[in-house]
Formats: C-alpha cells, sequence, structure tokens
C-alpha cells in the first residue's frame, strides 16, 4: 500500500485539469440546480484511487462558488483519513466545486466523486455582479483551492 497525501490529490485534480478533459457529463447536483452558472457534474476519479472501495467525505463549504472549498477524506464515522483536494480552476474558467452540503457526510461508490463546474462570470451576474472569473485560493486543510470571485 501507498501512503496518502494532499500532494498526490492535488497532483492528480492539477493533471486533469491540465489536460482540459473535464466537461460536464450528468446534471447539477442537487445544491447546485437552479443555481446560475450552473453546468453540470462530473465523475472525478482521485490519483490515489481505491477500486471497488466505497469512500467517505465531508465538504468544507458546500455548494458556494463563491468560496474557496476542501473535499476532506473521513472514515464511515468521518473521521479525516489524510486524503483531501481542493476545488480547482479549469483551463477554460470554470469552477470545479465540490458538493454536497457543509459537512454532510457522504459516501463516493468506487471511490469516484461527482462535483458540480460552475461557470463563474454567470454566478457572478447571478450575485448581481457585473461578471467574475475563477480564482486560485486556499481553503485549509487543504493547501490550494479555487473560488469565483466577483466583480
Amino acid at each position: 500500500m501507498f501512503a496518502l497525501n494532499k500532494t498526490s490529490i492535488i497532483f492528480c485534480l492539477s493533471l486533469l485539469i491540465l489536460t482540459g478533459g473535464v466537461r460536464a457529463t450528468e446534471p447539477p447536483s442537487s445544491g447546485a440546480d437552479g443555481m446560475s452558472g450552473a453546468e453540470g457534474t462530473f465523475e472525478f476519479k482521485p490519483q490515489d484511487w481505491q477500486e471497488g472501495e466505497t469512500t467517505w467525505w465531508k465538504d468544507s463549504d458546500g455548494v458556494g462558488p463563491g468560496v474557496a472549498g476542501c473535499h476532506i477524506g473521513t472514515d464511515s464515522d468521518g473521521v479525516p483519513n489524510g486524503r483531501m483536494f481542493g476545488e480547482a480552476c479549469l483551463p477554460d474558467g470554470l469552477l470545479v466545486e465540490s458538493n454536497p452540503g457543509s459537512g454532510e457526510l457522504h459516501s463516493h461508490k468506487n471511490d469516484m466523486g461527482h462535483p458540480d463546474m460552475f461557470d463563474c462570470n454567470d454566478w457572478c451576474i447571478g450575485q448581481g455582479s457585473s461578471g467574475g472569473a475563477c480564482k486560485a485560493a486556499p481553503a485549509p486543510p487543504c493547501a490550494e483551492s479555487a473560488m469565483c470571485a466577483c466583480d
């Protein structure tokens, strides 16, 4: 077995983002449904994928494009296990926004997550701003994350 660490999770998400291989394949999550800029969800396979395993997670911010969040791996009782990944900006400017609700313990079947994607410009306009963009931001305990920053 190999060690799980923040760097390997961040590397995986970064590699996925740099290759531009991310497209919404399903409708938005229940938390994002009806929100301005919500593009849908996609399947996310972490670098340290645990094939066939049901894994457990908590999200630090829920579906909140205006807040940088961290998706924290846990055991089935909600005790953190060292796995985590932050939200991210895609090359096309879309935000990868983890879900569901803040602090909600939930499972990923086959260790596959389904984060939302947001068009930050559209989300910011829906918030009453003239526009906006995705920007990198910290979200402890994740060293790297992202959020929609409105004008």
